[in-house]
């Protein structure tokens, strides 16, 4: 998720729920081993546990940014083998290397052989193109495990690498849940963690009669108080925060210590948008969050604002 699950989104994401497997966006190893380690990696200890999804098909250049993920403190180091965008493809990473599992292999294997402590996963579609049976994702995670992957995991559509837009590629290839349940099937000692168009608690339930666990993606992003149930339906925890406002005060050190840092408030703001989706006043806090003159020079006090248009009066007329 490109431009979206960054430091600012994990940090409101983990007010959300203490138990939830958080993952970066992908990142290149190009950008980690040449560019700004800082900027790309940094990131909160409460974040953990956290995943770095790295994009990349040099073993060497792999297995570098796996050590450098281990000595930041990440938990996980996983290999996006799903990502469908021609820009992706470009770099030779991506949902085409599923053409290339033995380059795949010997890249999760330098990459465990770097590191002491930390998992090493891969996570990929069923298929690319126009290959739709079984037998070619069962073979793929059969040859990776080989190499030492114990973790899986997969979204439940195809990848289509030339056509069709990195949207269109999460809705129009068909979901093939069975898929996925089948692989357990076929590796009941890999953890197997299914992916791709979950939307509500209810189908995570049904889903994790099949596997180990279940990935959601924008859902969280665009209506992230559903995270706020995860715990207490999933892990047998209590919930962090039972209201939204909770939420937002429980936000309210980490955004005064990042606007007095200088982070311009706009860079977290674009991320808690979704907040009040369904609720009253949610239009209004869109509206003032994501107003360039408003959020000019802003600090807590339009957060609070905004806030403050989503309570309903006590009496309405017309």
């Amino acid at each position: 998720m490109l431009d979206w699950t960054d430091r600012y989104y994990r940090h409101f994401a983990r007010m959300l729920s203490t138990h939830a497997w958080l993952y970066t966006e992908m990142i290149n190893t190009g950008a980690i081993l040449h560019g700004d380690k800082m900027r790309h990696l940094r990131f909160d200890e409460v974040e953990n546990p956290l995943a770095l999804q790295l994009g990349g098909s040099d073993p060497a250049d792999l297995a570098r940014c796996a050590k450098i993920a281990e000595d930041w403190g990440y938990d996980e180091v996983n290999l996006n083998v799903g990502c469908p965008s021609e820009r992706v493809q470009s770099g030779s990473f991506g949902a085409c290397l599923m053409a290339e599992p033995q380059l795949v292999a010997d890249c999760v294997k330098g990459m465990r052989d770097a590191v002491q402590g930390i998992d090493i996963t891969v996570k990929h579609r069923i298929g690319i193109d126009d290959v739709e049976h079984y037998d070619y994702v069962r073979d793929f995670v059969g040859h990776v495990a080989e190499a030492g992957c114990n973790t899986f995991v997969v979204h439940a559509r195809n990848a289509i690498l030339k056509g069709l837009s990195p949207k269109e590629n999460r809705e129009i290839p068909p979901l093939k849940y069975d898929y996925v349940y089948q692989l357990k099937r076929d590796f009941p000692h890999l953890e197997i963690i299914i992916n791709g168009g979950i939307t509500d608690h209810a189908d995570t339930a049904e889903h994790l009669k099949h596997v180990d666990g279940v990935m959601i993606g924008r859902e969280a992003y665009q209506n992230p108080f559903t995270l706020a149930e995860v715990d207490a339906l999933f892990y047998g925890a209590a919930p962090v925060a039972r209201t939204r406002e909770d939420i937002m005060q429980a936000m309210r050190p980490f955004i005064e210590a990042e606007l007095k840092a200088g982070t311009p408030l706009r860079f977290i703001a674009r991320h808690i948008l979704g907040l009040y989706q369904g609720q009253y006043g949610a239009r209004q806090w869109r509206r003032m969050l994501s107003d360039a003159k408003l959020l000019k020079d802003a600090n807590w006090s339009l957060i609070e604002a905004a806030m403050a248009q989503t309570i309903r009066p006590a009496f309405e007329t017309e």
